[in-house]
């Protein structure tokens, strides 16, 4: 299974919904980066990908985006192949 990276916050309703379909793909264990705890990280997050909102997933190398990036991709059949890369 891919290494999945999520920068969130500590109540974001979006980044429990990710977490919850991750989870259900079969994902033990997600790499969380608390952007309300490191400021620095968000500054890096921004850098990465471009975007200010939480929360921004990776699998693998691939920048997914935010949770409705990941539902499209699992509807669009793109996250399973994605996971088990």
């Amino acid at each position: 299974m891919a290494k999945v990276v999520m920068y969130s916050t500590a109540v974001c309703p979006y980044c429990i919904q990710a977490e919850r379909l991750l989870k259900a793909k079969g994902v033990d264990t997600i790499d969380k980066i608390r952007v309300d705890l490191q400021p620095e990280q968000r500054d890096l997050m921004i850098e990465k990908t471009g975007r200010r909102t939480v929360p921004q997933i990776f699998i693998g190398e691939v920048h997914v985006g935010g949770f409705d990036d990941l539902s499209a991709l699992d509807r669009a059949g793109g996250l399973d192949p994605l996971l088990a890369a």
